[in-house]
């Protein structure tokens, strides 16, 4: 009893650092893009960032699925170590010259007296646009965030799925994401990113409350293509909420994208946290409540979609300066971002 209390607080450490590192370095790389990126490439190169992270987790959910089959703890304690040695050695060599020389901006910086950190972010608060956005991104990122810890065992529990089964249903979910990324990057052109935005938020909200009906219909329910689509969904809102943040970045007091990209971030990293908790302890209150799983989990994905028609709603109002493109530059801009 004593080890194995040791284990999750230790492994409950673990998740904390994992959150932490993936926080700070997520929202350092958006301020970076912001900051050395030429504004018409800026939605360009946030896309490309995040379809390469998409392929990443595609790769690793499916091998790892695999490599978890017949599935063991001791098998389970091997996989998991390679894929943290793995994943350590991966972030080591791209994160290696990433911000390049700093003498270019050094000159710059050296003219201007420093802004405190709390005058600063008041500042970006105090733009209508910037502050409308953040509640848009934090009420999606909630949304998005609440099935990242329930998917799998909803998978388990009431389909019946193994461990390594549950784990490529991540993989398939990833694989939907990538492909609605790659639609609206290659689409975007022909319609406002608002709408794209809107859209993918409407059709998750659409997804999720299939998944809720697909729990009272297991094992029949086609599962991967309902999670497929979900992913679908959730990668169109994604990579078009993604271009219009990268393009607000820039909007308002010159010389504040970063900071701008850190108000974003940081909403998006406290509605990921948030979200992922409120999901799980929602699926143990309402299972408390109804003594039955297909309700609980159903319940918490109805919730979800609630909120994605919320975003929904907040994403078509989102208002677009002069200098803003109102669509996503094409496929030509995604082979020339860098």
């Amino acid at each position: 009893a004593e080890q194995r209390l040791a284990g999750i607080c230790l492994a409950a450490l673990a998740f904390v650092f994992i959150g932490l590192g993936v926080g700070a370095a997520g929202t350092s790389l958006l301020a970076l893009l912001a900051k050395r990126v030429a504004p018409d490439r800026r939605a360009a190169a946030a896309s490309m960032v995040w379809i390469m992270m998409i392929m990443g987790f595609v790769v690793t959910a499916t091998t790892a699925g695999f490599l978890l089959e017949p599935f063991s703890l001791g098998r389970l304690v091997a996989v998991t170590t390679a894929v943290a040695l793995g994943a350590l050695a991966l972030t080591t060599v791209a994160i290696w010259g990433v911000e390049g020389s700093t003498s270019e901006a050094a000159p710059v910086r050296a003219t201007r007296r420093p802004v405190p950190f709390a005058v600063a972010l008041r500042d970006i608060w105090d733009e209508p646009r910037a502050r409308r956005f953040s509640i848009f991104v934090f009420i999606s990122m909630l949304a998005y965030s609440a099935q990242d810890l329930i998917l799998e065992p909803f998978a388990g529990l009431v389909f019946g799925l193994t461990p390594g089964e549950s784990t490529r249903l991540a993989g398939v979910q990833h694989s939907g994401v990538l492909l609605g990324m790659l639609v609206v990057a290659f689409a975007g052109r022909y319609a406002p990113l608002k709408y794209w935005t809107a859209g993918g938020c409407a059709a998750s909200a659409l997804a999720l409350a299939a998944l809720a009906l697909g729990g009272y219909l297991a094992p029949v329910w086609p599962l991967k293509a309902s999670v497929f689509a979900l992913g679908l969904a959730n990668g169109a809102f994604a990579v078009a909420a993604i271009g219009s943040m990268m393009g607000l970045a820039g909007a308002g007091r010159a010389e504040r994208e970063g900071m701008r990209m850190g108000l974003f971030g940081a909403a998006q990293a406290i509605a990921f946290g948030l979200g992922g908790f409120l999901g799980t302890a929602g699926v143990d209150a309402m299972r408390y409540l109804s003594n039955s799983p297909v309700t609980a989990y159903a319940a918490v994905f109805i919730a979800q979609a609630l909120l994605f028609l919320v975003a929904a709603s907040l994403a078509i109002r989102i208002e677009r300066p002069a200098s803003v493109p109102a669509t996503l530059p094409g496929a030509g801009s995604l082979a020339s971002a860098r």
